[in-house]
């Protein structure tokens, strides 16, 4: 009896939270959404007519909904599927959002990369540490290296977006990616690595969603904390004991360099032993450090 009255009381309760996360996850999208539109509907932009093409999706899904509403969960077997979608989804969106919340404040216990990693027989090598520990040089690096508007965009390089796009359409066997920092942080912390545009909308959506609730900060020091540096080393830190028996904040800039420079591919681009890509390409980032590190929006993040 004590538990069917707890499994009623738990289901009760369960649809409370299930209206209050509506409406959250209605104001959310909306914002979200008018985010999208302004943002990537500006001309010459590589998504051609995209307030159309969102407005078409918006229809289908709404139709989706109106057609499932008046007649299919007038049907036993498909109200029992609709509500079981309903519960999954927002069981994901409301601990997305709980983890949203507590990675302003906490690192990742776990991320679907580490996993992917032990799976595969790298194991699990990382050490996390807090921002102030973590060194200038290593964040300075990583923005060099990976996106040197770090300070300036909103999560998004339009610019570079529209490059990679371009670039791609021509050169088909070599792919170029435009990512952010942001972008990067996002997938790494709720997603997955690859799945292509399976993966890209719910990237865009996290991206949106920790550039507005997170400090940049606080998105260097996550990034920094998750990033794979090597097979099975996520980190700076675990890099930095790995490669130069050092912690993170004594690197130097061409040590920091070396590590940003495998970020592309940290199981392809070898920091120890050093490959001909890294040794390159970290010269090539030493001296975007140097063009970036009196900038002073740079400095206040760095610092």
């Amino acid at each position: 009896m004590s538990f069917k009255v707890s499994k009623k009381g738990f289901i009760k309760t369960w649809r409370k939270l299930e209206k209050v996360f509506g409406i959250i996850f209605l104001i959310h999208a909306l914002l979200f959404l008018f985010f999208i539109d302004s943002k990537f509907n500006v001309d010459g932009f590589v998504v051609n007519n995209l307030r159309t093409k969102v407005m078409v999706v918006l229809l289908v899904i709404f139709a989706g909904w109106a057609i499932y509403y008046f007649w299919l969960r007038k049907i036993k077997f498909f109200h029992k599927l609709g509500v079981i979608c309903k519960d999954v989804f927002f069981a994901c969106y409301i601990s997305s959002s709980v983890y949203l919340l507590l990675g302003s404040l906490f690192n990742p216990p776990i991320t679907l990369t580490q996993v992917g990693s032990v799976l595969q027989g790298y194991g699990l090598h990382r050490d996390y540490i807090s921002y102030n520990n973590m060194g200038s040089n290593i964040k300075l690096a990583v923005m060099a290296s990976e996106d040197q508007l770090f300070a300036d965009h909103d999560g998004f390089d339009i610019k570079a977006i529209a490059r990679a796009v371009k670039y791609n359409q021509r050169h088909t066997q070599k792919q170029r990616g435009a990512s952010t920092l942001s972008q990067q942080t996002a997938k790494n912390i709720f997603l997955w690595q690859g799945g292509g545009f399976l993966r890209k909308g719910p990237e865009v959506f996290f991206t949106y969603s920790i550039e507005h609730i997170w400090t940049k900060r606080t998105i260097l020091c996550r990034y920094l904390n998750i990033a794979e540096m090597g097979p099975g080393i996520f980190g700076v830190q675990a890099a930095a004991k790995k490669y130069f028996n050092k912690n993170a904040s004594e690197l130097s800039m061409q040590e920091a360099a070396m590590i940003a420079a495998c970020l592309p591919n940290p199981k392809k681009y070898s920091v120890v032993p050093l490959s001909k890509y890294v040794a390159a390409r970290s010269n090539i980032i030493v001296r975007q450090m140097r063009n970036l590190e009196t900038d002073p929006d740079i400095i206040s993040i760095i610092k």
